[in-house]
């Protein structure tokens, strides 16, 4: 979770042989799955997000199953707020908020 947006765009190009001024929005995920990125062409210039789960993990493919996956708008949001919703479920939600 290191790269920026020219090394992201870069490994969108170079990696998957994608183009990063497609309009698509490219999510990377960490290894712990509790971080994403998301690389997004907005027409003039990329916007980065980034999400970090306190508690939690994202749904994301195993390692050794496929590196790319293509997703619809609604996937995307499941993915994002299917975590919000596991944790409900689960556990409590975090309450002592502190920037580190």
């Amino acid at each position: 979770m290191r790269k920026q947006i020219n090394g992201l765009a870069a490994i969108v190009e170079n990696s998957f042989d994608l183009d990063p001024f497609s309009g698509s929005l490219f999510v990377f995920c960490n290894k712990s799955r509790n971080r994403l990125k998301i690389l997004e062409w907005d027409g003039d210039g990329f916007w980065l997000y980034f999400k970090r789960l306190e508690k939690g993990r994202f749904r994301w493919p195993e390692p050794g199953e496929e590196a790319t996956m293509a997703l619809t708008g609604e996937e995307l949001n499941i993915l994002l707020g299917g975590a919000r919703v596991e944790l409900k479920l689960r556990r409590n939600e975090v309450f002592e908020r502190r920037a580190m």
